[in-house]
Formats: structure tokens, sequence, C-alpha cells
């Protein structure tokens, strides 16, 4: 009961949360309820044999994430407990990406858990009134983002964005679909400890930050793969740059478009020098939805490929929210449901002194066994910029010593002396 009660607070606390969008005119509007009371069905498996209670958990779990929404008719978010024991439950909360964002999780995890304590009885909510709620957002974005201030944020853009090439070549284990698919997987690895702080070392010696040497790294790597000295990154930015809107659930996340030229004769420190003036003049320019900016520019749409970038990558440092909640034990469960947005999703952040990476991958066009060795080389040549950081960057290395070995020993097999007058196409003819 205390649990449910959260929920609807959290609801009547969010306007966001009980709307739904309607088209008027041809256009679509937030129609918000006033009244909108949110269910949370208990599904109970405690009476299915105790191994077979995970199994239908998870299978409970995918179908729920999978479920489309009625944006015109609402809700946008859905609730519901699977009861596994007397002692043991699973929270399912499944929100639409029009509602929420990563920030937003962090908002209502923190409000959530305020809430519960009210409910149950242990102490009052200390939650301070909202000064704006997220439609209030909309209306100074659509406001404030039109005229002259628009032409000038495209303006920048157009320059920043002219002449990139419409997509990045990566080789791939299998020929590209003549339509995008988004079947996916992810592979995680982690950075050494030593790794870690040579990369935030770097980073505050060129005073950069850890975003930036990942992401110059990560394009040099790409730049590598491709053979391709142009590179477009996508990079998703929380948005929430004034101080209304932090404690605020709702889609203000956007997406940058980080572009690097790559001239093997730099450095590595060249190019973060220059990875970090365009980083911050992006983010200077990070209000323009990047929805507008592809009506604007206008590229040359492929069925197959996502526009201006088909890589991406995510620093994430949104902030996070120890579950606390009185007479329970709780634990964040990892979804088993795996999707790809993009060919390629490089994720990092930091946890317990290391830095963690998870590459998320489309499998219709990449074997694991490639993204493992993908991963291997992005450390590689972390270790390497970091160690030699005023080296070209071709002369970086990725390939471990194993690799080395493998390639410039193993793969010659037995040394055979041929006779020093033959011709070369008789050796040939020989062979066929």
């Amino acid at each position: 009961s205390a649990l449910h009660q959260s929920l609807n607070a959290l609801l009547a606390r969010h306007e966001v949360l009980r709307t739904h969008f309607a088209v008027h005119d041809g256009q679509p509007v937030q129609v918000i309820q006033p009244d909108f009371v949110l269910e949370m069905p208990v599904i109970d498996l405690s009476a299915l044999p105790a191994q077979e209670r995970e199994a239908e958990a998870q299978r409970l779990a995918s179908q729920e994430a999978v479920r489309p929404f009625d944006l015109a008719r609402g809700p946008v978010v859905r609730a519901s407990l699977v009861r596994l024991d007397a002692r043991e439950h699973r929270l399912l909360v499944t929100i639409h990406h029009i509602a929420s964002d990563g920030w937003s999780i962090s908002v209502m995890v923190r409000e959530l858990a305020a809430f519960y304590r009210q409910f149950s009885g242990n102490e009052p909510t200390q939650l301070a009134p909202l000064p704006i709620q997220y439609a209030d957002f909309s209306v100074w974005q659509r406001q404030w983002l039109h005229g002259d201030v628009l032409e000038k944020e495209l303006g920048w853009w157009r320059n920043q964005l002219a002449g990139a090439p419409a997509a990045i070549e990566l080789p791939t284990d299998r020929p590209r679909p003549a339509v995008q698919t988004y079947n996916g997987a992810v592979l995680p690895f982690t950075l050494s400890t030593e790794l870690t702080q040579a990369v935030k070392a770097l980073a505050q010696r060129e005073n950069a930050t850890p975003f930036m040497v990942l992401l110059a790294g990560w394009q040099v790597l790409l730049s590598r793969y491709s053979r391709q000295d142009d590179i477009s990154v996508g990079s998703p930015i929380a948005n929430r740059n004034r101080a209304e809107t932090e404690g605020l659930i709702g889609f203000f996340v956007n997406t940058l478009v980080h572009r690097a030229r790559i001239n093997p004769e730099h450095s590595f420190r060249e190019l973060l020098t220059h990875t970090r003036a365009s980083t911050l003049a992006a983010f200077e320019h990070q209000d323009i939805p990047f929805e507008k900016l592809v009506e604007e520019l206008q590229p040359q749409r492929d069925l197959s490929r996502s526009p201006l970038f088909q890589v991406s990558f995510v620093y994430q440092n949104t902030p996070d929210e120890d579950l606390d909640l009185p007479g329970l034990e709780l634990d964040v469960l990892t979804s088993e449901l795996h999707s790809a947005k993009f060919d390629l999703f490089l994720g990092m952040s930091e946890v317990g002194g290391k830095l963690q990476g998870a590459l998320d991958y489309n499998s219709d066009l990449f074997d694991a066994s490639t993204v493992e060795r993908m991963a291997r080389h992005f450390t590689s040549l972390l270790t390497e910029a970091t160690t030699h950081v005023d080296q070209p960057l071709h002369s970086l290395k990725l390939l471990s010593a194993t690799e080395t070995q493998t390639l410039l020993s193993d793969f010659q097999g037995e040394h055979v002396r041929y006779p020093e007058d033959a011709t070369l196409h008789s050796l040939f003819e020989a062979q066929a």
C-alpha cells in the first residue's frame, strides 16, 4: 500500500507523468490529466516451483518492456509488482522516453524513496515544491528557439557539419541490410585502475575532462578501423543547464554530433586540444533539438543507417541515488532486453575507481569476437595515447603483444626456400 501510494504521489508531483499527447489542428499538444491514478497490479508467482519463478519473472519483465504505449490516450508510465515469495518482490516500472530520460530516473528513485518513508509512517517528506513543470519548459523552449536565435544556432551547426561524410564505413562481419535493424547485444569491459588514473591525469594536465580524452581515443580507433580521417560521433547530453530543470522528470536529453578531423601526423595531445575546443563549442549550442537539426540540414537519407552519425559515445555521470527504504533491502536489476539504436554505442562510467565500458553493437553487422577485439584495441590505444601523448597518432599501437606475435609469426607458417631463378607467375601456376 505504501509503495502504491508513493508511485501516485510521484505522478501528482510531476505533471509529465500524467500527460498524454493529442493532435489539435494537425499539431501535437500536451494534455495534462489533473486526477490520474496509476494502477499497480501484483503478479503472484509464489505458487510456482522455485526454479521456474526466476525464468517467469524475466519473461514478464521482457514482455512488459516491449508492450507499446498509446501516447494519444496515455498513460506514459506503467508499474507492476511481481511477487516471488513472501520476502522477495520485483518492481517493474516502464516509462515512455517522451516523458523521461536517464537523469529523470535518478529523480524518480530519490523522490519515490522520500514518499515511501512518509507513507510507511516513518518520517515526513522533505521535498521542496517544484518551481516549474515540464510543460513550462516546453513553452519556454518554443518561445525562445525561433527567429534570429534559431537561425544563429542552426548556422553554427551548418558550418560545423559542412562537408562531413554521410557515413562511417566500418568493416562489418556481414553485409549491411537494406533497412536498418535494431537487433543488438552488449559487451562489458573494464579499464585497469592504472589506465583509469592515466586518463584522468591526462585530462587534468590538459585542462580537459575524462569525456574528452575517451572521445578522442574512440574517434582515433574509428578512424583506424574505417580508414577515414573525418569522423562524426553522436553523444547524448543531459541538457539541464538551468537550475529549475534539475529536479524535474521529463525528456530533456539532446544529442550532439562531435566531428573530428584526424591527422595521423598530429600527436594525441594536439587532437585532445582540438577535441576540447570543439566539445565546449558544441555544449554552447546544445539547445537545438537533434530532430530539428536533421530536419534543417536535410542530409541524404539512407534507410540502412541513422542520419549524421552511426556510432555513438556517452560518458555516464548522472547522479546515482542510493536505494535506502525502511524495512527493505534493494537492488537495481539490469535488463535482459538488448537492442541497438546505432551500429556501435560505447558507454563509459566510473565505478569503484575503474572506468567501466559497455559496447552495444548491432548483432546483424558484427560478431561478438569482433567487438571483443575492438574493446582490446581501444584499451591498447588509450594506454599508448596516455603514455606517449606527443607521438604521432599513426605510431600508436592497437595490437597487444599476443596479437602482434600472431600476425608477424604464427600466421607465417613454415619458411620454405624456393628456387631463386623461379618467376613469380610460375610459382602461382605451380600452386594452381
